[in-house]
């Protein structure tokens, strides 16, 4: 079971979260009532809609991760599922997307990141 699997598994489990397909077209989505929080688009990426004050807010932590890549003028971030950790990283993220959208209710959604970010195989470029 892949890393991103067992966060969807584990995502699910929230009371605020219901699953459904992605509105991108490709993939799972997690939404709340109002709007689509994460899209599990493959074994290893996920988009997750944060907002864009959340962004603004957490930029400068979210650019120190080689799991996170923003792409400007987005309201999604993507999270490269590698290792539990980096699920971590997202369910934490999802936490705060919650927030994030019960604080700018009825805002209009844009489009995921899907197909306009890349990530190098960090695999190869981990120590011995």
């Amino acid at each position: 079971m892949s890393v991103a699997h067992r966060a969807m598994e584990r995502l699910r489990d929230w009371p605020d979260l219901d699953e459904g397909p992605a509105c991108c077209g490709m993939g799972r989505a997690l939404r709340t009532e109002e709007c689509e929080i994460v899209h599990f688009h493959s074994d290893r990426d996920a988009d997750l809609h944060l907002t864009e004050p959340a962004i603004r807010h957490l930029a400068t932590h979210l650019g120190r991760s080689t799991a996170i890549r923003m792409v400007p003028d987005s309201q999604w971030v993507t999270v490269h599922l590698d290792t539990e950790r980096d699920a971590d990283v997202l369910l934490s993220l999802v936490s705060v997307a919650l927030n994030a959208h019960a604080r700018c209710a009825g805002a209009a959604p844009r489009r995921c990141n899907l197909h306009r970010v890349t990530f190098p195989d960090r695999r190869d470029h981990q120590m011995c």
